[in-house]
């Protein structure tokens, strides 16, 4: 095996769809409080996998995703339905090419799905 082919295999594609985390970790790595998750889940602003046994797991993209409306509804007193078409909106202008308003350009939004 050469050298690019082995290191090649050994790059990994990072799948940030992939279920993982249980409610009770997710709510630990938000500082938030599992009630809270399930509210979100409610709203339909994140939809975590279910397993077999019905409980909730949830992506690394629903913890980027959280993370973002999180910081909008904390740091900028957004309401929840607020954040989820600021984050659209920054997904657009992003998209095109438009530059952001400046107090949002540190906020990223690039992995998160509303």
């Amino acid at each position: 095996m050469t050298r690019t082919a082995a290191s090649s295999s050994a790059v990994r594609v990072l799948n940030l769809d992939k279920p993982l985390y249980t409610i009770g970790i997710t709510a630990e790595i938000l500082s938030t409080h599992t009630r809270t998750l399930m509210m979100y889940e409610h709203l339909g602003l994140v939809i975590p996998s279910r397993t077999a046994t019905n409980r909730r797991l949830y992506s690394q993209r629903d913890i980027i995703t959280l993370g973002a409306i999180q910081q909008l509804t904390r740091n900028y007193g957004l309401n929840l339905i607020s954040a989820r078409y600021l984050i659209l909106c920054l997904q657009l202008l992003d998209a095109h090419g438009i530059p952001r308003p400046t107090g949002l350009t540190d906020l990223d939004v690039e992995h998160a799905r509303v």
